[in-house]
């Protein structure tokens, strides 16, 4: 019988061969399909042809911090507590980052395999996600875990690795480009080859998807480049999964402005200033490419009642759903603790409306393209592809069911 590893309540089968598991940010189903249509993933086409390509879903909302928690924890935010990038903290009141490995309230799969001992390799693109994904490790010779944006920071203490620029043999990238995903997948084959880890967890940033839709040359540009690496990961053995975790639509009008409702200023019209406060769980230190704009809010409420509130909301053009705190937390799994009395779902008939807080409050001048973003229920299908052929799995996939397929339903090589 082979070993097993407990983690929040799933059964992990060790696995055989060194499982990467890789989390492409932003990474819309139709890039790859796309780009593979052209030839231009020709690996990818390869590994797809001995394994499974199919659709998974994130967890809501489709930001990137609580669906990076929830696939290196198998489960979803209600479990793990990380319910967006940024919340009001519940015992301050005051608006945070949720950066901090206090926000997390389940293990890792990582900390459960390397106590069982595994070794274990973690890059991420921005080091914002480090702490978290980090959070529990040892670094003590069988741990290794850092970003690309702080590659050259990293210490054998607090990464368990040292002098990263000259073992990839790639200088520290700007924070937005996409040489800071492609530092992940060198990085990722240089870590591969040397230390031949049992887990190994690469995930992007979405740069790039932000920027450029499916199909145009900056996204082929950046699916070319990924498909190399995933070659060499391939050629090395590794069973790998493939999964995002979130989509991204265009969110601009046909004259490219972004299609943006302010719903701050629209409650604050309706109900005067500070009877409401609205929170977007997108925000995080790097807005640049997206203005803090995505498709998903919580609202505060000081005074006027959630039906009245919900209804007006819901009267609002491009809006898709208003739920109750309750009834939000039940259909998205989040805890109850960390979002607001409604939770807000937008998008319209095109998908492509935004939510802001208060005009003034949005500094848009990064934005040097036509508005892509995510946050919604459109943004929530992601790819979910497998280099070998599924056994038993279930029917519907989600993303963070990653490590859990790649331990415990992919048949050997062939």
């Amino acid at each position: 019988m082979s070993k097993t590893v407990e983690v929040n309540n799933r059964t992990y089968h060790w696995p055989q061969e060194p499982l990467v598991v890789i989390c492409c940010d932003g990474s819309e189903p139709a890039y790859m399909e796309v780009a593979m249509a052209q030839g231009l993933m020709p690996n990818l086409k390869a590994i797809i042809a001995k394994g499974e390509n199919r659709r998974g879903l994130s967890a809501m909302p489709s930001f990137t911090n609580p669906n990076n928690l929830s696939i290196v924890t198998g489960r979803p935010p209600a479990v793990h507590g990380i319910s967006g990038n940024y919340l009001i903290d519940p015992a301050t009141g005051q608006e945070t980052m949720m950066n901090d490995p206090k926000w997390l309230r389940a293990p890792t799969i990582f900390a459960a395999f390397q106590k069982a001992g595994a070794k274990v390799c973690v890059v991420t693109a921005k080091d914002k996600l480090r702490l978290l994904l980090g959070n529990g490790l040892a670094f003590d010779g069988s741990a290794v875990c850092f970003s690309s944006e702080k590659a050259d920071k990293a210490t054998l203490k607090d990464n368990g690795i040292e002098n990263v620029t000259t073992f990839v043999g790639k200088s520290v990238p700007d924070v937005y480009s996409a040489d800071l995903s492609e530092f992940v997948f060198a990085a990722g084959v240089k870590l591969l080859s040397r230390d031949r880890p049992d887990l190994m967890y690469l995930s992007t940033t979405d740069y790039v998807q932000h920027k450029y839709a499916p199909g145009s040359a900056g996204a082929n540009s950046f699916y070319a480049m990924m498909d190399g690496y995933l070659g060499e990961l391939d050629r090395l053995g590794a069973a790998i999964v493939l999964v995002a975790d979130h989509g991204m639509k265009d969110k601009h009008t046909a004259d490219g402005k972004p299609d943006v409702l302010y719903l701050q200023d629209a409650l604050d019209k309706a109900y005067g200033a500070g009877k409401t406060k609205v929170i977007l769980p997108i925000t995080d230190p790097y807005v640049v490419h997206h203005g803090a704009l995505g498709s998903f809010a919580t609202v505060y409420l000081y005074g006027p009642s959630p039906a009245e509130v919900s209804e007006a909301i819901l009267a609002m053009d491009g809006i898709d759903k208003v739920f109750t705190k309750a009834e939000g937390c039940a259909t998205f799994e989040l805890p109850p603790d960390r979002v607001g009395d409604l939770i807000v779902i937008s998008g319209g008939k095109q998908h492509s409306k935004v939510l802001g807080t208060s005009q003034s409050k949005h500094d848009l001048s990064g934005l040097d393209a036509p508005l892509r973003s995510h946050g919604g229920l459109s943004e929530q299908e992601i790819p979910f592809i497998t280099n070998r052929r599924m056994t038993n799995a279930p029917a519907q996939l989600r993303n963070f069911d990653a490590f859990f397929i790649g331990c415990n339903h992919l048949a050997p090589e062939l």
